[in-house]
């Protein structure tokens, strides 16, 4: 039983450490672009 608990704790210790590594080395910019969408006022209607 110990076994199994040591083993789903280094699990645990490589899927944070592999998250970790993903925001620190995966392409996480924002893709940026202008945004242009006409409106429609119904002013004076």
């Amino acid at each position: 039983m110990v076994r199994i608990l040591k083993l789903l704790v280094l699990l645990g210790v490589i899927a944070f450490l592999g998250l970790v590594g993903y925001a620190y080395l995966g392409d996480l910019a924002p893709r940026r672009g202008d945004v242009r969408q006409p409106v429609e006022l119904n002013v004076g209607k």
